[in-house]
């Protein structure tokens, strides 16, 4: 990531935040409010976004705070958005908020960045002997459900003719996830 778009970055999201800050009744009527945001420690924006404090000093000219709240995973970020426990959220996977808008969340996007593919993978141990997606027939493997690894993993079992029938599905949230792939409870 480059010095200039991280400036870019922390130039443009307090603006967008200011933007829907501002369709907020309760914050643009009255000062000394706090804004509620979700964000994920992965999520490198975010972070990069916090250190800075450029956000919080933006804000505060307009009388607002920023309250920030860490998720584990998109999904329960976005179900806090979804019961008013967060007022934003950031960088969730693209796949999250279609499966949160499916359960009838209310969601607006307000922002959008280019998918990054390359970034996600199915993995197995370094010694087992899954080479192949059709070796996954028969094995236990694990994603949060209605998370991104969800999708990856039916779209990758649909590219080997397989369903999640062929395969033992274990929904784990992220952190329980790996404990169980390091336990090798869990063949992926």
């Amino acid at each position: 990531m480059t010095d200039r778009f991280i400036s870019v970055l922390c130039r443009r999201l307090p603006a967008l935040v200011l933007i829907a800050c501002a369709s907020w009744p309760a914050l643009a009527s009255a000062a000394d409010q706090v804004v509620r945001i979700g964000y994920q420690r992965s999520s490198t924006l975010m972070t990069l976004l916090r250190a800075d404090k450029t956000l919080e000093q933006q804000l505060a000219a307009q009388g607002v705070t920023i309250d920030w709240h860490e998720f584990n995973s998109g999904l329960p970020m976005l179900e806090a958005l979804n019961t008013g426990s967060l007022d934003l959220s950031a960088d969730v996977a693209d796949t999250v908020p279609i499966f949160a808008q499916a359960a009838g969340a209310n969601l607006v996007f307000y922002a959008t960045e280019a998918p990054s593919p390359q970034g996600q993978a199915l993995i197995v141990h370094a010694d087992s002997d899954i080479h192949s997606l059709a070796d996954l027939k028969g094995r236990r493997v694990t994603v949060a459900r209605g998370a991104g690894d969800h999708y990856l993993l039916l779209a990758a079992l649909k590219r080997a003719g397989l369903s999640l029938d062929d395969i033992k599905v274990s929904y784990l949230a992220p952190q329980d996830a790996s404990a169980a792939f390091a336990r090798h409870s869990v063949d992926g």
